[in-house]
C-alpha cells in the first residue's frame, strides 16, 4: 500500500528530481527544455527486499514557453541498498510536447557549417545570463545532465545542474553531433559541487544520448 507523502516533503522533491532527469534524457534537446512546475502529488510504498517506490504527479513546463505546460505521471524505484545501481524510473507525459523538428535542423546546419569547432565556457555567466546563441548548447547539457541525475541519484541525494563549465565540440566522421562537457552539479543535501565530464551525441532523428561520462573531485560550498 502506498503512503501519501507532503509534496513539500524532501524525499519526494528529490524523486521528483530524479524523474525530472530522466525525462530530461528521454525527450530533451537542444530545441526543448522541461522544468518542475510543480510536484502535484507524492506517494512512497516500500517494496519488500526490493525497495522504496515513489508514484508522482508533476506539472512540467517549457523553458523556452513556459506557458505551456504539461502533466506527467511518474514511477522512481529505489534500490535497497545498492549505491551503483540507478532507480528505476518509468514516465507518462500526457499531451504533446511542443515540437522541435525546426529549430533542431536549424541548430544541426549551423553546428555542420561551423569553419571552427565550438568552444564556449561558463554558461550561464556570473549574471546568470545564456547568450541566444549558445541556449541550445545549454539545453543539450540539460539533457546530459539530466542522465547523470537519474544514473547517479539516491533516495538521499539531489542534483541540479548548477553551470556549464566548459563545453567543446569534437568533429566526427560519422552524421552525429558531438559535444564534450564539464558541467557542475549541485548537490543540494550535502552542497557538494561537483564537476563532471559527460559526452554527449546528437542527431536530429536519433536525439541524444550519452556515450561517456566520468564525475571528478568535488568541493563543498561555504
Amino acid at each position: 500500500r502506498a503512503m501519501e507523502l507532503p509534496t513539500s516533503h524532501f524525499p519526494a522533491a528529490r524523486a521528483a528530481a530524479v524523474a525530472l532527469g530522466y525525462l530530461r534524457y528521454l525527450r530533451g534537446g537542444p530545441g526543448r527544455g522541461l522544468d518542475l512546475r510543480e510536484l502535484r502529488r507524492a506517494r512512497r510504498q516500500d517494496v519488500d527486499d526490493v525497495g522504496h517506490k515513489y508514484y508522482l504527479e508533476l506539472e512540467l513546463e517549457d523553458v523556452l514557453d513556459k506557458d505551456r505546460t504539461v502533466n506527467c505521471t511518474a514511477e522512481v524505484l529505489y534500490h535497497l541498498g545498492s549505491k551503483s545501481r540507478a532507480p528505476d524510473v518509468q514516465v507518462t507525459v500526457q499531451g504533446e510536447l511542443r515540437s522541435t523538428e525546426e529549430a533542431d535542423q536549424e541548430f544541426y546546419h549551423r553546428i555542420r557549417s561551423l569553419e571552427k569547432e565550438l568552444v564556449a565556457e561558463n554558461i550561464p555567466d556570473s549574471h546568470g545570463n545564456v547568450p541566444p546563441a549558445l541556449q541550445p548548447i545549454h539545453l543539450l547539457a540539460g539533457v546530459a545532465s539530466g542522465y547523470l541525475i537519474w544514473q547517479n541519484s539516491t533516495e538521499n541525494t539531489k542534483f541540479h545542474l548548477a553551470r556549464v563549465k566548459h563545453v567543446k565540440q569534437v568533429k566526427r566522421s560519422d552524421e552525429d553531433l558531438q559535444f564534450d562537457y564539464v558541467v557542475l552539479l549541485h548537490e543540494m543535501v550535502s552542497q557538494e559541487v561537483i564537476p563532471w565530464e559527460v559526452t554527449v551525441l546528437w542527431h536530429p532523428q536519433r536525439g541524444a544520448r550519452v556515450s561517456r561520462d566520468q564525475r571528478q573531485p568535488g568541493h563543498t560550498l561555504g
